[in-house]
């Protein structure tokens, strides 16, 4: 498919079309509200939530790695105005050096289809369709998340004020796109409100799969980081399959 004058003059890939609308790189996201939550958790259990063999966990400390979940509401997205929670670990590719390290995403439910298959067909990013609501208060947003048609987790994060325009941070996201380990590099805004009150972030847990497997990892406790931003921006490039040397 062909670009347009104004595409072509961006710079922009056509990957090529989805649900008869078409595809292109770099994906710029205009405006999220983001919730990004960090957790020390233990690396053998981390490991074990881990598909395939082409990836690994990296440990903060000796035994230990880092659960990322960010709870993203997508207000301006070329994919759609959705929601999305993300879990991932530190991890990078076996036989990968230090520059290597980022997430790898083992769950990202979404709440619409489309995003669901161009995630899929695209980045190999596992979202599946799930029902996701998020709920602001003047102090706090509460995202829930009802997977397979079960209540499974509830992140009540305060929405503090930023201290500070935000933070654009290269990163690598880690997946598998048609069984074969795929990375997708990005740019994104951290929010600059910080949650200084951790106890006042909560997570609660509740049934099926998905809640089991963050018990498995020592949740609900309290995050080590909590983020929130909002009218945030990102840019998702066209991803590449990770050549594996050793």
């Amino acid at each position: 498919m062909a670009l347009t004058d104004e595409e072509a003059e961006r710079g922009e890939t056509v990957w090529g079309e989805i649900q008869g609308q078409t595809v292109t790189f770099p994906m710029v996201v205009g405006s999220a509200n983001i919730a990004t939550l960090l957790f020390t958790v233990p690396a053998a259990a981390a490991a074990a939530l881990m598909p395939g063999n082409d990836f690994e966990i990296v440990e903060s400390v000796p035994g230990s790695t880092q659960l990322i979940i960010a709870a993203c509401d997508y207000i301006e997205n070329p994919w759609g105005d959705y929601r999305e929670i993300n879990i991932g670990f530190l991890a990078k590719p076996v036989f990968g050096g230090p520059e290597s390290v980022g997430s790898f995403v083992y769950r990202m439910p979404v709440d619409q289809a489309f995003t669901c298959e161009a995630g899929n067909k695209v980045m190999g990013f596992p979202k599946t369709v799930e029902r996701i609501t998020a709920e602001y208060h003047p102090d706090v947003v509460v995202f829930d998340l009802v997977f397979g048609g079960r209540p499974t987790l509830r992140l009540t994060v305060p929405r503090v004020a930023p201290d500070g325009p935000p933070t654009r941070v290269p990163a690598v996201s880690y997946s598998y796109l048609d069984g074969v380990p795929f990375a997708t590099m990005l740019e994104m805004d951290m929010g600059s409100g910080i949650v200084f009150d951790l106890s006042a972030v909560r997570v609660e847990l509740g049934e099926g799969s998905v809640a089991d497997e963050l018990r498995s990892l020592g949740l609900p406790t309290v995050p080590d980081l909590a983020t929130w931003g909002e009218g945030l921006g990102a840019v998702f490039h066209l991803g590449r399959l990770v050549v594996l040397e050793g």
